[in-house]
């Protein structure tokens, strides 16, 4: 128990510094900038889901958690908070690395996710935008401040940041303690097996895996690729799925519960049919 503990304090900490400064942007945007300027950083996310998938590879889930809160402000798309959730590799690259995997798999398996996640993120822009065509949604980051009551603007923008950053890495270490404590009762082994015993639903069951917030869903899946026990199709599904600590921020900041749900629900759709279409067209990694 107590080294569950460490280790969940260890994955929260290392969330901090990306959380601190993400609300510090954020409250300077709002406090800072005029309506105007507010207007244009916000119309200029039609290259959100480029930046946000290059963004989003690098091996640390703190940047899903800032595109949440990004996201739940409405400073970025939906489009572009869904790239960055696709192409983040959290503990993928350092196993890789660590097990001395070919880089060329490697490069394979980052630019495919990578692909995937801006191709998804343009098509969901385009489709919202198509849609709500003419309607504008006036979401604030001050909105945030009053959900939380934690009085912003009379704190000041890096007392506020570091508010809002206790607030959600409390939330963050109480949900990342309870996986982290049903993962070592329920054994990454049993998974792992329940996995390989299911070789042709592997696409389907590697995404639901990935789906878990948490670092252990990536860990899982690249230790069974790197036995052997998964393809290629399985691998990419699963590390699509894989947004790290993203869906936790999301649902604790965005309070439309609905939204969230259908979220996830296309993040899973997503790592499911990438899998099937590489499964289909034979791909090896």
């Amino acid at each position: 128990m107590l080294d569950i503990l460490v280790d969940t304090l260890i994955d929260v900490a290392k969330l901090i510094p990306f959380l601190y400064i993400t609300y510090l942007i954020m409250e300077y945007i709002e406090n800072k900038t005029s309506e105007h300027a507010k207007q244009t950083i916000k119309k200029s996310g039609k290259w959100g889901p480029l930046i946000g998938g290059i963004v989003g590879v690098a091996p640390q889930c703190g940047f899903s958690a800032s595109a949440t809160n990004l996201y739940a402000a409405r400073v970025i798309s939906l489009g572009t908070l869904i790239s960055v959730y696709l192409s983040t590799s959290d503990e993928m690259l350092p196993i890789f690395l660590s097990e001395q995997v070919e880089l060329s798999i490697i490069l394979k398996v980052l630019g495919i996710k990578l692909l995937i996640g801006i191709l998804a993120g343009f098509i969901i822009d385009l489709f919202f935008r198509m849609k709500n065509k003419g309607k504008e949604e006036n979401q604030k980051i001050v909105d945030l401040c009053e959900d939380e009551h934690c009085h912003c603007h009379e704190e000041g923008i890096f007392r506020s940041a570091l508010t809002h950053t206790l607030n959600i890495v409390i939330f963050i270490f109480i949900i990342t303690l309870i996986i982290n404590i049903l993962v070592e009762f329920v054994g990454e082994e049993s998974i792992a097996s329940f996995v390989g015993n299911h070789t042709v639903l592997g696409p389907i069951i590697a995404s639901l895996i990935g789906l878990i917030p948490n670092c252990a869903a990536s860990v899982i899946i690249t230790n069974l690729y790197i036995q052997n026990v998964i393809n290629s199709a399985s691998l990419i599904a699963g590390l699509l799925t894989g947004a790290g600590v993203g869906l936790i921020v999301l649902f604790k900041m965005n309070k439309k519960i609905k939204e969230n749900i259908k979220i996830m629900t296309l993040i899973y759709g997503i790592g499911v049919v990438s899998g099937i279409i590489i499964q289909l067209l034979n791909l090896s990694i």
